[in-house]
């Protein structure tokens, strides 16, 4: 991806493999790129197959069909579904944006836009999002469609300088950010279990939708935070 976004001009600065710190731990964003105009947390998706999923399920879903032939009758085939599932990386992306913020508060007018770019071969028109879900083929055209300008030169190292100061790529060992992970896996599943909304620490109710039961929070629609 980096090679995709070494397209944009030269006043567009690109970040690889960043790491910040948050309340939980820390959180790893593959690409940051920074412009007068925007910065931008860019996170790829390495999958084929179709994508099913929208901005407030807690899941995505993978479905992969395979055409196998028989071993005895080479002649025939029957088709293998495969199915798997993905945490929403809308969300994930809003983290990754939040993160940011935290570390840009010198510029809270400053627009931080979230990208999820597929890769792979999948299918991503079943989608249903507000944001950017796209192909990587249209990486470059989505950051330069935003022009409005929120930084002057100064401001714009200034902004570089504020990222890269607290990236800890260097820091933190894989393993650490791993456990950092998992740490924050493990405290959103007590607080599921204990009836309490991981993202804003409502109640969890459980409510009917057209795809069968699910929990919801007490805060809906302030907090749109779901789970089965």
């Amino acid at each position: 991806m980096h090679k995709v976004l070494m397209n944009l001009p030269d006043d567009y600065h690109i970040f690889d493999d960043v790491i910040l710190n948050t309340e939980r731990g820390t959180t790893q964003i593959d690409h940051v790129v920074v412009s007068k105009h925007g910065v931008f947390a860019v996170e790829t998706k390495n999958y084929r197959g179709d994508i099913y999923g929208d901005d407030n399920r807690q899941q995505w879903t993978q479905i992969i069909v395979t055409k196998v032939r028989y071993r005895s009758k080479w002649y025939k085939t029957y088709t293998y579904v495969t199915k798997n599932h993905l945490y929403n990386p809308v969300k994930q992306s809003l983290a990754h944006v939040y993160a940011i913020k935290n570390c840009l508060k010198k510029w809270p007018y400053l627009k931080v836009v979230p990208i999820i770019v597929f890769t792979g071969g999948a299918d991503i028109s079943k989608v249903k999002t507000s944001h950017h879900v796209i192909y990587d083929s249209y990486l470059v055209d989505t950051i330069l469609s935003y022009r409005n300008t929120y930084l002057s030169d100064d401001e714009y190292h200034k902004v570089i300088n504020s990222i890269a100061s607290n990236n800890i790529r260097e820091l933190v060992s894989e393993r650490t950010h791993v456990s950092n992970i998992k740490s924050a896996k493990r405290e959103q599943k007590y607080k599921k279990a204990m009836g309490i909304c991981p993202s804003c620490g409502g109640r969890l109710i459980l409510r009917s939708g057209k795809y069968g039961s699910f929990y919801g929070c007490s805060n809906y629609p302030k907090c749109k935070y779901t789970t089965k």
